[in-house]
């Protein structure tokens, strides 16, 4: 080194011993900062010294350092502190008997060191570095609503995330199925900005660009915001996202609806699925049996084909063609075959059987359909099974076995798939009668519906005694319910009405006597016939209501006593005039006579 070089040196040897004599803060050399961390709000202590310093701070300064350049913001004066004008003024205060200065609303602006310059007995200095924290908000994600085709030759937009007003800026960690994500050429791509905001919080905008393929179409994303407090390291998380992935169809298919064993009757819906994102246009063809060419059906707007009712005529071979509209591929999938079961109609025969009473009737069934078909016979009116199989052996029929049966053909392996026939049995026979005498209780003058209920084979037809409006209802093919509204007059009451049942076997008869009641409600005016009683040519009378049976007890007692007071007189009279006997015999006689 030459003689100006070791001139140079001392010279700045010395300007250095003056400026640390002079004591300009900030000049000296110093250690490393006390480190003070305190969250945005909070109040940062800041201690004119170490604790087991045992210097006398009665007499100090404090300065802020802001870009190297010292600020003085405070005095302390014999223990008492005031503030210097500008953005510290208000904001600082002085603790434990003058050693701690109490910097309050800590923002991210106050994030810088602090100098206290301490005078008595000798200077010295102690410097701080306040550190300011801010947790950011919940990450907020917006995923990318139209989509990413697996066709792009770039990565494309997947999803934002925003993290809001935290401090110092958070880093971004982002997420597929909770595997984290890196940086990768062509492939993964993270771009990051931050935005400051006139509090000196930092926003966090990060977008992910990712080239997808068809196995993310479920794929959940998410970001990561990681942060540090006072109190350590935290970090929150954002939503789970799916963004929308597009990739052409590999595969087309058929489904129907419902699954399993089909029936006629049934809803029955065919539609096509593809494995393509978004589906493909698709057209649903059947096979025409005879040309053996798939043939368009026409489906909803929705690409269904609705069969309802679903017949044995959609049986057949079915497939399905997916064009894609982009890129103009067709694909097709595989031929199903659709089985739609049936049961035919149902054939009985004889259609319309006839037998004269003691004889033996066969009535057989017949039936078609693709499965294994089980036959049963039951009873019309009572539901009652007869026999099980096609045919129903009838013996020594009576008249009561006229009537209807019912063939029931099903399909045990496919549940509620049958088909049912009924067919009316007659019996050869003159009419038979509901009733074949009756009493009504009625009013004079008024409407009156008088009823009468004949069956028989050939089917009976049925007159009245009387004028009136008659109507007739067949109950079944071998019974009529004849109904008579007519008007009661004095004539009416005194002859009765009379319904006669005739056909070409015979004919019989239902007498209504009518007997006046003023005092009965008129609704006793009106008689029904139940359509399941049954009486031949030497019927019974029907049971007659509580009020009539009444009235027929009362006059049954009033008919007896007459009928013995006129017996009486008759034998006084013939004792009087000595023709009657009067010995053993004669009493004996006379008891018998009585008997009678």
């Amino acid at each position: 080194m030459g003689r100006s070089g070791l001139i140079c040196a001392f010279l700045i040897a010395a300007c250095c011993c003056c400026r640390r004599a002079a004591g300009v803060p900030g000049e000296a050399e110093q250690p490393d900062p006390e480190l003070v961390e305190v969250e945005v709000g909070g109040t940062a202590l800041l201690k004119c010294g170490p604790s087991h310093s045992p210097g006398n701070f009665s007499h100090a300064d404090w300065f802020s350092v802001h870009k190297e350049k010292p600020t003085l913001i405070f005095r302390v004066r014999q223990g008492q502190g005031q503030s210097e004008p500008g953005e510290y003024q208000n904001r600082l205060s002085l603790q434990d008997k003058g050693t701690t200065l109490a910097l309050t609303g800590i923002t991210p602006h106050d994030e810088r060191i602090f100098l206290c310059q301490g005078k008595r007995p000798r200077s010295q200095e102690h410097r701080i570095q306040l550190r300011v924290y801010k947790a950011p908000e919940e990450p907020l994600i917006q995923v990318n609503a139209l989509g990413i085709s697996v066709n792009s030759e770039e990565p494309g937009e997947v999803a934002t995330c925003v993290g809001r007003n935290g401090y110092p800026l958070p880093q971004v960690t982002w997420y597929k199925n909770s595997q984290s994500l890196k940086e990768e050429k062509n492939r993964v791509h993270i771009q990051s900005s931050q935005i400051v905001e006139s509090s000196g919080l930092y926003t966090l905008r990060s977008v992910l660009k990712a080239q997808l393929t068809k196995e993310d179409k479920d794929a959940q994303f998410y970001c990561e915001l990681s942060y540090r407090l006072p109190s350590g390291n935290h970090m929150k998380e954002s939503r789970e996202v799916t963004v929308p992935v597009f990739y052409p169809a590999e595969r087309v298919w058929l489904e129907v609806e419902p699954e399993g064993m089909l029936k006629e009757g049934d809803r029955v819906e065919i539609r096509c699925l593809a494995d393509g994102n978004p589906p493909p246009h698709f057209s649903i063809g059947k096979q025409n049996l005879s040309t053996r060419e798939m043939e368009e059906e026409r489906t909803d707007d929705n690409g269904v084909l609705v069969l309802e009712p679903a017949r044995k005529e959609h049986s057949g071979l079915y497939e399905c063609q997916g064009l894609d509209l982009e890129s103009t591929a067709s694909l097709l999938s595989d031929q199903q075959e659709l089985v739609v079961n049936y049961v035919s109609e149902v054939r009985v025969s004889p259609a319309a059987p006839e037998s004269q009473e003691g004889s033996s009737l066969t009535l057989t069934c017949e039936a078609e359909s693709n499965q294994d078909l089980e036959f049963q016979w039951l009873r019309e009116k009572t539901g009652k099974v007869l026999a099980k199989g096609p045919v129903l052996q009838l013996r020594n029929l009576k008249r009561e076995a006229g009537g209807g049966y019912r063939c029931v053909a099903s399909v045990p392996s496919v549940p509620g798939l049958n088909r049912t026939q009924l067919v009316n049995v007659a019996i050869f026979g003159s009419p038979w009668m509901a009733l074949r005498e009756r009493k009504m209780w009625v009013k004079e003058n008024s409407m009156l519906n008088l009823s009468c209920e004949a069956s028989g084979h050939p089917r009976p037809s049925v007159v009245w005694s009387v004028d009136g409006t008659a109507s007739e209802q067949d109950q079944d093919p071998q019974s009529v319910l004849s109904v008579l509204n007519v008007l009661v007059t004095p004539e009416l009451l005194e002859t009765g009405a009379e319904c006669v049942a005739s056909n070409s076997l015979g004919r019989n008869t239902t007498v209504i006597i009518l007997e006046l009641d003023s005092n009965r409600s008129t609704s006793l005016s009106t008689s029904t016939v139940s359509p399941y009683a049954r009486a031949n040519s030497t019927s019974t009378e029907k049971k007659l209501t509580e009020p009539e049976s009444k009235g027929v007890v009362i006059v049954a007692v009033t008919v007896c006593v007459l009928v013995l007071a006129v017996l009486g007189a008759v034998l006084y009279f013939f004792y009087k005039k000595g023709k009657l006997p009067c010995g053993r015999s004669g009493k004996q006689e006379m008891e018998r006579n009585t008997s009678i």
